[in-house]
């Protein structure tokens, strides 16, 4: 586990998202994660909603399903899969400013709260799936992330997690010039491997039905930000003011990112995880 040397908890974490609120939906828009490149010709809209719908597919989302969103920055993907799939939602995040922007987006059946997830408050055995796209990340506490994740699920329940991982057996290099500044900057408290990941999901109880590293098929994401950064910063004093001027310095990290993917330092996967169904266990 990659952990820096400066630590990060909810309230930093809340404090990241709030203050970079501009930037943010500037670079990255509603969608705060990565885009999944299929065929290479797909705009940036469509990436990161084809990475939305593989989530919906790997959960085998129906209508009337009761789900919950763990990390679900402005709600974009809780009023997609709301939307194309007819499901119930319930999203949590820590950013304030996050929750502002979905209520002024309201969609029937998607509720999003201010709320730390390690204190969801949600009853036992009351989802029939969840997901977290690059928030476990965020996590102080991973092992408690997904033992409240196997708690809420109902059995037979269904966990698809899209993470960033640090690459397995990292070179000392990589860890001290990419994998831990990212964390300090981007205010992860800790980055895991696919092997930890998966022994954490295994120890909460559940079962790993599948994994699909698809560095290759987001890394694109990064240079786009880039770009796009850059072009804000020209014309947007905003911007620039809190590029420079803000406590949180993520920004700092793009090109970092883009030499994590190209190095191998930084990966990206999707894990598909069942909890056990009655008379299964």
């Amino acid at each position: 586990m990659i952990v820096p040397d400066i630590s990060q908890n909810a309230v930093a974490v809340a404090d990241h998202y709030d203050e970079l609120d501009p930037i943010y939906r500037k670079v990255w828009g509603e969608h705060v994660h990565h885009g999944l490149w299929e065929t290479g010709r797909e705009t940036p809209g469509e990436a990161v909603e084809a990475l939305v719908d593989t989530v919906g597919e790997r959960l085998g989302l129906g209508a009337g399903q009761t789900c919950v969103d763990i990390g679900c920055g402005y709600g974009s993907t809780a009023r997609r899969l709301a939307v194309t799939r007819g499901v119930r939602v319930t999203g949590f995040t820590l950013s304030a400013e996050q929750a502002h922007y979905a209520a002024g987006h309201p969609v029937p059946g998607v509720d999003i709260q201010v709320r730390n997830w390690l204190d969801n408050r949600l009853a036992g055995a009351s989802a029939d799936a969840a997901w977290a796209i690059e928030s476990s990340e965020h996590m102080v506490d991973k092992p408690r992330f997904f033992a409240e994740a196997h708690r809420v699920l109902a059995p037979g329940g269904r966990f698809v997690i899209c993470a960033w991982l640090a690459e397995t057996g990292a070179s000392g290099w990589k860890v001290r010039h990419l994998l831990e500044p990212i964390c300090r900057e981007g205010r992860l408290p800790s980055l895991g491997t696919r092997e930890e990941y998966e022994a954490m999901a295994t120890a909460a109880g559940f079962t790993v039905t599948g994994y699909e590293d698809v560095s290759h098929r987001v890394a694109r994401t990064w240079p786009i930000c880039a770009g796009r950064l850059v072009k804000a910063l020209l014309v947007d004093r905003e911007i620039r003011r809190l590029a420079f001027g803000a406590r949180n310095l993520f920004a700092l990290s793009i090109p970092r990112m883009i030499l994590a993917y190209r190095t191998g330092a930084m990966r990206y996967g999707i894990f598909t995880l069942s909890k056990a169904g009655e008379g299964e266990r």
